[in-house]
């Protein structure tokens, strides 16, 4: 089942630069748990999305924000029910125009096929304790 989780993660990451809400819910169990890193980047409080709607709302409040969002993911591993990946996150402010970019670490667990919970750091040691690594 884990390369099938790793494969349903690049689905998710593809709809997600695409800005596809419908594709990215479809490789969300429904009451997945988003914990987005994006706040934290931005100054913010570290925010918790829950279920469909969650994600719905996340992307209302990045596309308030953002004229454009790429996330790029260069190192994948696979831990079976989990898997934690590695890369950048790349976006543009919509009023601003300001560019910005950040190294980006996340760790998804995985049922049935479906990820059930995110959880996204600016530290990819972070990421790595996160998932039950140390390096």
């Amino acid at each position: 089942m884990s390369q099938e989780n790793v494969e349903a993660f690049k689905r998710g990451i593809e709809a997600y630069n695409r800005r596809d809400v419908e594709a990215l819910q479809e490789e969300s169990d429904p009451e997945v748990e988003w914990h987005s890193a994006l706040a934290v980047l931005l100054g913010g409080e570290a925010t918790v999305y829950r279920g469909h709607e969650g994600i719905r709302e996340f992307f209302r409040e990045t596309e308030e924000a953002f004229a454009e969002i790429n996330l790029e993911f260069r190192e994948i591993r696979d831990l079976g029910d989990r898997l934690v990946a590695f890369g950048r996150f790349r976006a543009r402010g919509k009023a601003s125009g300001a560019e910005t970019q950040s190294p980006i670490g996340l760790v998804v667990d995985f049922k049935n096929g479906k990820a059930t919970r995110l959880r996204g750091f600016l530290d990819a040691n972070e990421a790595l304790k996160a998932a039950g690594l140390q390096e």
